[in-house]
């Protein structure tokens, strides 16, 4: 049986390669990436302490973040096509379409 510790090691890798991913990228995709990552630290956190607690919810909250994580690809993705389109670009710098 592996430690529960070893889960939380690793769950807190995937949360700093993830923070400063999203802190350090100018490329959208990159970010987006990196949101997934920090999305996934937490299902690791999540599933670690359900089994340690021997209970469910830790893996009900799991599936839905994974659903969560797949609608916000799918529409991060819409709206990345959508800017690219119309900026030629996916710098996180240079997308002001909000801007007057």
């Amino acid at each position: 049986m592996i430690p529960i510790h070893w889960y939380l090691f690793l769950s807190a890798g995937l949360l700093t390669a993830g923070v400063i991913g999203v802190l350090t990228r100018r490329n959208v995709l990159v970010i987006l990436m990196s949101i997934e990552l920090i999305l996934n630290a937490v299902n690791i956190n999540l599933i670690a302490f359900s089994y340690y607690f021997h209970a469910v919810t830790g893996q009900v909250f799991a599936i839905f973040v994974i659903t969560d994580a797949a609608g916000e690809a799918a529409v991060g993705l819409g709206l990345i096509i959508a800017l690219f389109r119309n900026k030629e670009t996916v710098n996180a710098d240079e997308m002001d379409l909000l801007k007057w």
